[in-house]
């Protein structure tokens, strides 16, 4: 919750934020930036995010105003908890839904205890090679310029860490996972290795980002709530 001061926000606010669906993080932002400046007649305000999420997951964003924009890159460097659907027999060249379906594999050797174990065989560190459909800096372009395009582009691996990899709900072609892991952690590359690592290919179909260290999605604004509560604001 944020201060009843209006100046509070000029100040600085840490705002918590459940983005919805195929919003992108930029579409937040403006969003919540146009309902403080309308609502509480603010002309200017500084706001930014911290973390992006892809228009194809929901779940937290941070959103800081004002002078706490300046804690922007701690609340990056803070491990992040996702809850991923991940659709297994298939891949697409995106690793999501982005993108059609370019290829099939079996899945009847798929059994629980074989996902727990290729679960645990991730615990650690990786090295993890990024989408090429995502925002990576290639040649000074965006990878997904290229990808767009249809052109192949190598992408160097990343170390990153996964903390925890817990099996939530197990089914064919569909499982549900729980990850914690360090940040630059691609989920839908996640996936892609899942697939891999199960001796078949799959995607991610469904992702949440629900925790970000120690904040909360559960603690979260909707934007229905967040704006309700900028009324009251005003009224005081």
């Amino acid at each position: 919750m944020f201060s009843e001061k209006i100046t509070s926000f000029e100040e600085g606010q840490t705002l918590l934020f459940d983005k919805p669906l195929y919003w992108t993080s930029f579409d937040l932002v403006n969003k919540v930036r146009n309902l403080i400046r309308s609502t509480l007649k603010i002309k200017k305000i500084k706001i930014g995010h911290a973390g992006t999420l892809d228009p194809l997951a929901s779940g937290l964003m941070i959103i800081c105003t004002g002078r706490a924009t300046k804690k922007i890159d701690e609340f990056r460097d803070l491990d992040k908890e996702y809850v991923a659907t991940i659709h297994l027999g298939e891949t697409t060249p995106s690793f999501d839904l982005e993108t059609e379906t370019n290829g099939r594999y079996p899945v009847e050797h798929i059994t629980e205890n074989l996902v727990i174990t290729a679960l645990n065989g991730f615990l650690g560190e990786q090295e993890q090679i990024p989408p090429l459909h995502s925002a990576k800096m290639i040649e000074g372009k965006r990878a997904y310029e290229f990808a767009r395009k249809g052109i192949h582009k190598e992408m160097n691996p990343v170390k990153v860490w996964f903390r925890e990899a817990e099996l939530l709900a197990f089914g064919i072609p569909d499982i549900k996972v729980r990850i914690v892991c360090s940040k630059g952690t691609y989920i839908r590359a996640f996936a892609r290795d899942l697939g891999h690592a199960l001796g078949s290919g799959a995607y991610l179909s469904r992702l949440e980002r629900t925790a970000i260290g120690h904040y909360m999605l559960i603690d979260a604004f909707s934007l229905e709530k967040f704006e309700n509560n900028l009324k009251e604001m005003k009224q005081i």
